[in-house]
């Protein structure tokens, strides 16, 4: 996956966790709503980690893509 492939998935992810929240009404996301959102958020912080490992890389001169995806408990365990 390359980093113009990884801008679209974290577009459209963000596309669906905004859609999301606006439908959210008075009585809250359903559990199955919910879920999905945490399963975005997940991915959203997956996506930006890998872009984030690429552009590293290729700002010390190495091949963006000899890196791989972390998986999202590694991800969701970074400090902000």
């Amino acid at each position: 996956m390359d980093d113009q492939d990884l801008v679209q998935q974290i577009n459209e992810l963000a596309e669906e966790e905004h859609r999301l929240e606006r439908s959210e009404g008075a009585d809250g996301l359903t559990d199955d709503e919910q879920g999905r959102l945490r399963v975005i958020e997940a991915a959203l912080d997956q996506c930006w980690d890998l872009l984030r490992q690429r552009r590293a890389r290729r700002n010390a001169g190495l091949d963006p893509d000899d890196v791989e995806g972390r998986p999202a408990a590694v991800v969701e365990g970074y400090k902000q």
